[in-house]
């Protein structure tokens, strides 16, 4: 029935949607199976993209190739670009998404690729042969056959779903668990855990009171993920900020006895930085009231995500504390909100490129490695869709490295140091953040993208039009000076010292709250290069004069690092060979089994005298 496929992809989430499309972007045949069609690419919990950390990895995606900065920009219906009252290291874009077209679109874009079959069914098995995966088994009883396997299954391994005293199997809600995979990976030999996450109540929208909420609208000037011109909509939609006070944590408190996570029902670890309402109340019982983001789940639809208000605790107790918010008297729940317990693979037992220790030809990514999140998903997804196809065509595979991404950051971390708890990126998980921003992520990685095959000529030269005229501006900066007469009443109004002569257009630049703009009423040739210039190539130059000095220090940094990152270690390297090394440094590096010197000394346990035994030995 089915031919021999290149790659399967098991899980239609935003892990397997990318890995799908990667793999087959790049020429290889793929199946992706999933348990539901008609959730391929679906927002599990809150619908939207992006944030702190997570908007530059979604950046990063787009400018290697991937889709999930162009699915987010088509089914936006809010925009806004966080934290730019700070650096530009932490501005970071987010978007509101339409959820059911957000699916859609995700289901368009798979089905417009030649090379994806799509197959709707539960993987219960791999089939391996000689090391390596030869394909899977489904509840069916088919047999596919395929060169590599990627694993993208979400929460829905042994999944557990929790409402007060209730319990009962899925992997999402209405959706039932996959079971069997987890059983015959650990038979395998690969060690597992578990891991909970949880999603609040939604309810419709009609029975608000907005009036009693603070509105929150998006940007005026409203940007884009990806760095491809398509189309954006044009209106956007208000989101609303409300909070809870005394009363709701009182009525929320009631329910506690009956709270799975309080009884000790649940067992897996939950996302540290995005606690359920009960957790926050137990862990800061000081606060009177805690922040509450009412967002709307698509441009028709009335149903709204109550974001802030993750929760497990029995439904009625979740309907009568919501009653109590401001703006929610009337509230009615479309459903309750949940929390699920899932198994997850401690992600040590990866390679840098995703692929397993124990199986070969066998990758992992998504939340079956630990993390939580949309977007830390697609970008393994990605990954494992790249180097899969890399794998099996006996090409280089690709390894970002810390000092160049995001992505190479969050897979390090995994690799090298595992996790217990859901892991979330953050822009202080990067010691290279300044250099990491959402702004320059096509020119860090769109070159390395084309020499994959992952984007053509044109979204290459683009990148390099962007650079050429962005160092264009920068030089006319240096170049060029500006008089005390032209400049000193635009100072005045920015309340900046007068200049006490002419100086260099690039010196003023480097002040707080002078930009380009204001140069340009004092300089009319430098006011006709940015008619000419797109708003991302002025605020490129910009970053590069304000932060030059930043810059410097952080590329002699890297610089300085590169030749441990640069010092590779054979896989199979024996380190039982080494006496001098500790025995804890001696277990975690065969378990670990680190690519590089750099990636041995980022792992606990190893100390410095140990990568000194390594280092000696190597050269």
């Amino acid at each position: 029935m089915f031919k021999k496929y290149n790659v399967i992809v098991v899980g239609g989430g935003h892990a397997g949607c990318e890995a799908a499309a990667a793999a087959a972007n790049m020429g290889s045949s793929v199946l992706l199976v999933t348990m539901n069609m008609a959730t391929i690419g679906q927002m599990s919990c809150n619908p939207a993209m992006g944030g702190v950390a997570k908007g530059q990895i979604v950046r990063e995606i787009d400018a290697l190739g991937g889709y999930s900065g162009i699915i987010a920009d088509k089914t936006t219906i809010q925009f806004r670009m966080l934290n730019q009252s700070k650096g530009p290291a932490m501005w970071s874009p987010r978007t509101q998404n339409d959820r059911m077209r957000f699916a859609e679109e995700w289901r368009l874009q798979l089905e417009s690729i030649p090379n994806i079959d799509i197959w709707q069914d539960t993987v219960k098995a791999i089939q391996v042969a000689n090391g390596k995966a030869a394909g899977v088994i489904t509840s069916l009883g088919l047999t596919i056959d395929a060169d590599a396997v990627i694993l993208t299954n979400g929460t829905f391994l042994n999944g557990t779903i929790h409402i007060g005293e209730k319990r009962f199997g899925g992997g999402r809600t209405a959706e039932k668990a996959a079971t069997g995979l987890t059983e015959q990976l650990v038979g395998l030999g690969f060690e597992s855990g578990r891991m909970k996450t949880g999603t609040p109540p939604r309810v419709d929208g009609r029975s608000l009171d907005y009036s009693k909420m603070e509105e929150q609208w998006g940007d005026e000037q409203r940007g884009r993920f990806s760095f491809t011109e398509i189309d954006l909509p044009t209106e956007q939609r208000c989101c609303w900020i409300t909070y809870t006070n005394p009363a709701v944590h009182e009525k929320l408190k009631e329910g506690f006895e009956k709270s799975p996570m309080f009884t000790g029902r649940i067992q897996g670890l939950g996302p540290r930085y995005c606690p359920s309402i009960e957790d926050k109340i137990n862990r800061f019982a000081e606060r009177d009231r805690h922040q509450i983001f009412v967002e709307p789940e698509g441009w028709k639809t009335v149903e709204i995500y109550v974001n802030g208000f993750s929760t497990s605790l029995p439904e009625e107790v979740q309907q009568q504390a919501l009653q109590l918010i401001p703006g929610f008297e009337k509230a009615k729940m479309f459903r309750p909100g949940y929390a699920i317990e899932y198994d997850y693979f401690p992600p040590l037992q990866l390679d840098l490129t995703l692929e397993t220790h124990l199986i070969k030809h066998l990758f992992f990514a998504g939340q079956i490695n630990g993390t939580t999140g949309y977007e830390e998903a697609a970008s393994q997804g990605l990954i494992a869709g790249i180097n899969a196809h890399q794998r099996i065509n006996d090409r280089h595979e690709l390894i970002l490295k810390r000092s160049e991404s995001y992505i190479g950051v969050l897979i390090d971390d995994l690799v090298t140091k595992g996790t217990e708890e859901p892991y979330r990126m953050f822009t202080s998980r990067a010691e290279h953040r300044l250099l990491l921003r959402q702004d320059n992520a096509d020119v860090r990685l769109t070159p390395l993208a084309h020499q994959l095959g992952m984007v053509g000529d044109d979204r290459l030269e683009k990148v390099k039009s962007k650079v050429a005229a962005a160092r264009q501006l920068v030089d006319y900066l240096r170049k060029h000076s500006v008089g005390a007469e032209e400049m000193n009443p635009i100072l005045a109004e920015l309340g900046s010292s007068p200049l006490t002569q002419k100086i260099r257009l690039f010196n003023v630049l480097t002040r707080p709250h002078v930009h380009i703009r204001h140069l340009a009423q004092a300089d009319t040739r430098l006011a006709g290069l940015l008619a000419h210039c797109d708003t991302e190539i002025v605020e490129q130059a910009e970053i590069q004069v304000k932060y030059e000095s930043y810059f410097d220090k952080e590329i002699e940094i890297v610089d300085k690092m590169k030749r441990m990152e640069d010092q590779e270690i054979n896989p199979d390297f024996d380190y039982t060979s080494l006496v001098s090394l500790s025995k804890e440094a001696r277990e975690k590096l065969i378990k670990v089994k680190p690519r590089t010197l750099g990636q041995a000394s980022r792992i606990s346990g190893v100390s410095p005298s140990d990568i000194s035994v390594l280092m000696v030995h190597l050269n």
